[in-house]
């Protein structure tokens, strides 16, 4: 094992980095063999079977080529779960991680939420607040039909009751009202992208990414609209953002009529999130 380790290690060091390449060798041997990292290091004198080798040596061909491991092994961890993802779905990213723990830490009190989850893609938020909130009535829209049969695979797997909509946000009026509304749309400008890397430009899916330069807040004003009319109220609104916009869409979804709007950082000390509560 120590040899197939060097050639990961050798080959994606150049491409990933160091912290990177060793995520991406434990996603890989825990896919392959269901190993933690105490596992890898107990075995890392012993060899490895000629299928694990092959298997290996498959997998690095196209990591050079800098598809994602997620959609090569077709799971991605978020919020302590495995969910199945595929390139019909954005990979969950930390970040997302983080706004959940928000709204589940201003709501971790309250039973029987109504819950709003918009731009769902695998389902991740809706479904980690489905099993994080006390009885809540979740709710989560998507205008691809691909990414909520994705959504729906995780929900079943997970045992969560979600009811999905398959829908384009700016032709669909809700029929009900929510406590809460959830969001992570697209919101990289198309200008972004000579800063992105591979990994993401040639296998995400790009709809579920960007938006025009000319309206880089399209999908925010059409939410806080819906939510404006939608959610109860005292209802909370929670947005994933591109913190280039922070400000100007702080100040948007004040002028919508919502109180206490806060710009949140994430960890990494961007502006990536904003809350706000309908009046």
């Amino acid at each position: 094992m120590h040899e197939t380790l060097k050639k990961l290690r050798d080959a994606l060091r150049p491409i990933y980095g160091d912290r990177e390449t060793e995520a991406i060798v434990r996603i890989l041997f825990h896919h392959l063999k269901g190993w933690n990292t105490v596992d890898m290091l107990m075995h890392e004198s012993e060899p490895l079977s000629p299928f694990i080798k092959e298997q290996t040596d498959k997998i690095l061909d196209r990591l050079v080529r800098h598809e994602p491991i997620q959609y090569i092994t077709g799971e991605a961890r978020f919020h302590g779960m495995e969910l199945k993802v595929t390139p019909d779905v954005l990979i969950p990213r930390p970040e997302t991680d983080e706004l959940v723990d928000i709204i589940v830490a201003d709501n971790d009190d309250t039973e029987d939420l109504s819950v709003l989850d918009i731009a769902t893609g695998s389902g991740c938020i809706a479904i980690a607040l489905a099993r994080a909130l006390k009885f809540p009535v979740v709710f989560a829209l998507d205008i691809s039909g691909k990414a909520l049969n994705v959504a729906e695979e995780n929900s079943r797997a997970l045992k969560t009751k979600i009811e999905f909509i398959q829908s384009d946000i700016f032709n669909w009026e809700p029929l009900r009202k929510f406590d809460i509304i959830v969001s992570n749309p697209p919101y990289i400008s198309e200008s972004e992208k000579k800063d992105m890397e591979p990994n993401v430009l040639d296998y995400e899916p790009a709809s579920a990414l960007f938006v025009p330069d000319s309206n880089p807040l399209i999908f925010y004003t059409r939410i806080t609209a819906i939510a404006a009319g939608a959610l109860n109220p005292g209802g909370r609104l929670y947005f994933e953002i591109n913190p280039l916009h922070a400000t100007e869409l702080a100040r948007h979804i004040e002028s919508a009529g919502f109180q206490f709007v806060e710009t949140i950082r994430d960890s990494y000390g961007k502006e990536r999130f904003i809350k706000a509560t309908k009046s």
